[in-house]
């Protein structure tokens, strides 16, 4: 459920552009964050600072598309989610010495320290690379190819990463007995 929470803007983005276009869909997308945050308040639940930041930017980049009337803006906007991701990922690491995928699912599984780094690594990573194809399709593809490839190949991108992700830490899970 929480995916599909979380994908709830993206979704809206997709419709919207199908059916109104890029400038629509970037209201939409701004309009669907602010909606998505006060469900989560109206529920007397805390918004997740991942939350925060990413309305931010949303409403930066969707406000410069729809002011300055240029999609550039909004093609930008995963990006510096994704490197903004990667950035918190190493700098939590290197600087602070916390690890926050460690941080984020170690209730959930136990690891050793050495495999919690890798995997903040390969976290890192992928979201570096995930920026990266990003820039590659919005400057190399019509806008209607990356919009799909912001829903499809964005969401194949991280299914596939998830499943080998989930397959090499299952040789560290032990079944309780």
């Amino acid at each position: 459920m929480k995916f599909l929470f979380d994908f709830f803007p993206i979704l809206l983005f997709f419709i919207a552009y199908k059916f109104g276009g890029i400038y629509v869909a970037t209201g939409v997308a701004i309009a669907a964050s602010f909606v998505q945050i006060g469900w989560v308040m109206a529920r007397g639940k805390k918004v997740e600072p991942m939350m925060w930041i990413s309305l931010a930017i949303i409403v930066f980049f969707g406000g410069a598309t729809l002011l300055l009337h240029n999609e550039t803006f909004i093609k930008w906007k995963p990006t510096v989610l994704y490197w903004l991701f990667a950035v918190i990922l190493l700098g939590g690491a290197w600087l602070f010495k916390k690890n926050f995928i460690r941080v984020m699912m170690e209730k959930q599984v136990n690891l050793p320290d050495s495999v919690w780094n890798n995997l903040n690594l390969s976290w890192a990573a992928f979201f570096v690379v995930m920026g990266v194809a990003n820039l590659y399709v919005a400057y190399n593809f019509s806008t209607d190819d990356w919009v799909n490839f912001k829903l499809f190949g964005t969401t194949g991108m991280m299914l596939v990463f998830v499943v080998i992700q989930s397959f090499m830490l299952s040789k560290h899970i032990q079944d309780k007995e």
